[in-house]
């Protein structure tokens, strides 16, 4: 029986009062107590959904991508103070859509975007109103995919909607309303591994659908008088604390660099017209002290970024529109410092020496590269191949769609070719893009390091047509078979192969095809199959932190003897999970 059932057969009911089941109308101020109740339900089950993996192997996120996103969105309410539901939606909405993480944490934003268009406008939802918003919210989550795929989050929530506001009457509350959704979206989610056979094969429910009934179950909670508003750990923080070199910079040392200076702007009605605020006079203004500028604006919202030696003059200028959400302000010589000190081969970026006057006058160049990676050794070749920044993230630390836009900010390209290197990253990537205004962003779906890493070395950067770089990355990544070796976390049969807890499985791009009991053996059997592949002959070899250099000479000594002709590559990745990723070209 999946984890999720078990779960939620111990769940005590929900208690009911009077005066809550005659709610009729949704406000603001009760919108914002749901979701941080949706929010603290969900952390408190975050774990459950991770586990909710259909392949045995340590890297369940789900959960722990979609409470990351919604609590951007409590974050951007949390000193909201109004009961006008659209404001509230409004702000919400935006704060998740910047915070999404993981493909499930962006369907979840861009349901709630969804859901917020619908209530543009309405101070107060009643069941009719607050039912077809959900609607809006559904096909906007459908939109948001590119193939849609039925036994997901997608059909959790079309399928709870649909059956909610199909039992709408004159006599429904918002209590009662959200009753019927909680309840369908409990069946249809046990529904899922019917729908998806690989679901039921791995005996779980869909994970993206649990998150979201962890969700909705929070917000009915809340309607039930229920206190679900957990505070998160320290462990769960989304924000990690800034690390800052005191030796980078000394009392002798001179301001060369300027400060990286990022803010996130809430204009205010009392300061400005926020429907007929324009963005280029602020651009102008911040290119006149500063460089690498990069602002927009997104409904009430402004998010900005300049390199200068006056983040004195941006913060001033801004408070006379507005106030600041989010402030950040970096001196970029101690960033400098940094690198030089790591002696590594890097491509030229955006942080280059200021001369004394205040604007830093950088070239735009054609192409700009951004790439997310997971592992020291894996940074280092990026930055060989070109790469301008970096994104840190991987499988279990997705990045947000707000990762993406900052290193966007910081390249100053007019294209620039984006590599998510995982599949549960692409669409985080995908949503920035689209927000970006400042330069063409190209998504390039690379779904592991390994097709990251092959499609980044064929970008010509003399070529000034990026439709025919772009057509030959992703013609390069179709030669490309991807293969992980992986600890298995529990027993489980799949694709005929059975696997016990702590068996060592190999994967070839996604379907399980060998189990071992031991690392070396799962290893060696996987390179085989992968160089045994028609027209494979050179295989590259990520080792991870877990490899070790003997199991890594075993592997090199038997490649070299079983496959003397192929060609055999290994690179010291340092990546987490999978001790081993196979390239076979």
């Amino acid at each position: 029986m999946p984890v999720f059932q078990k779960k939620e057969k111990k769940e005590k009911k929900a208690k009911k009062t009077s005066a809550q089941s005659k709610i009729k109308y949704l406000g603001g101020l009760l919108m914002a107590k749901m979701a941080i109740g949706g929010a603290g339900h969900l952390r408190s089950n975050a774990d459950e959904v991770n586990k909710l993996n259909v392949f045995p192997v340590p890297d369940g996120d789900t959960g722990d991508n979609m409470r990351m996103t919604i609590e951007s969105g409590i974050a951007a309410i949390e000193n909201l103070d109004s009961d006008d539901l659209a404001e509230v939606m409004k702000v919400f909405s935006h704060g998740m859509l910047l915070g999404a993480r993981g493909n499930s944490g962006v369907i979840l934003s861009q349901f709630f975007a969804g859901t917020a268009k619908g209530l543009e406008n309405v101070e107060k939802a009643d069941p009719e109103t607050l039912g077809h918003a959900l609607e809006m919210g559904v096909k906007q989550a459908y939109t948001s995919v590119m193939t849609p795929t039925e036994g997901t989050i997608l059909t959790v929530a079309r399928e709870a909607v649909e059956y909610a506001v199909a039992q709408i009457t004159p006599k429904s509350t918002i209590r009662s309303f959200f009753a019927d959704l909680v309840k369908e979206m409990h069946a249809s989610l046990e529904h899922t591994p019917e729908i998806l056979t690989i679901l039921k094969e791995a005996d779980v429910v869909d994970s993206g659908g649990a998150g979201l009934f962890y969700i909705m179950d929070g917000f009915n909670r809340v309607l039930n008088g229920e206190d679900v508003s957990t505070a998160p750990s320290a462990t769960e923080s989304t924000v990690k604390p800034a690390t800052v070199d005191i030796l980078a910079f000394g009392p002798d040392s001179e301001m060369t660099y300027g400060y990286c200076t990022e803010l996130l702007v809430q204009l205010q009605h009392s300061k400005t017209d926020i429907d007929a605020f324009d963005i280029e006079p602020l651009k102008a203004f911040l290119s006149e002290i500063g460089d690498s500028v990069v602002a927009f604006k997104t409904d009430s919202i402004v998010k900005l970024h300049v390199h200068t030696l006056t983040p004195e003059k941006v913060l001033a200028h801004c408070r006379t529109f507005g106030e600041f959400l989010t402030v950040k302000i970096e001196n970029m010589s101690v960033q400098h410092t940094n690198l030089d000190e790591k002696k590594e081969k890097v491509a030229p970026t955006s942080v280059s020496p200021a001369p004394t006057e205040e604007k830093v006058p950088v070239e735009t160049k054609q192409y700009g590269v951004v790439a997310v990676s997971n592992g020291p050794g894996v940074e280092a070749l990026f930055r060989e191949l070109g790469t301008d920044e970096i994104v840190q993230g991987g499988q279990t630390q997705n990045p947000s769609t707000n990762d993406f836009l900052d290193a966007f900010a910081k390249v100053p390209a007019k294209h620039i070719f984006v590599f998510p290197n995982n599949g549960n990253i692409l669409m985080a990537a995908q949503q920035a893009a689209e927000i970006y205004e400042a330069a063409t962003i190209h998504v390039i779906p690379s779904k592991n390091i390994g097709t990251g890493y092959v499609a980044v070395s064929t970008i010509d950067f003399d070529n000034p047509d990026p439709a025919a770089n772009v057509a030959a990355m992703e013609e390069a990544m179709k030669r490309v078979t991807a293969g992980y070796v992986s600890p298995s976390i529990r027993d489980a049969d799949m694709n005929g192969v059975h696997i016990h807890k702590g068996d060592t499985i190999g994967i070839i791009e996604k379907e399980i095809v060998i189990s071992e009991t031991d690392k070396t053996s799962a290893s060696h059997h996987l390179a085989s199959m992968l160089l045994e592949m028609p027209e494979k002959f050179m295989l590259t070899v990520f080792c991870g932190k877990d490899a070790s250099e003997e199991e890594r000479n075993e592997l090199q000594q038997y490649l070299s003897e079983k496959h003397p002709s192929s060609e055999v590559y290994f690179i010291d990745g340092g990546q987490d999970i999978y001790p081993y990723i196979f390239i076979a070209e």
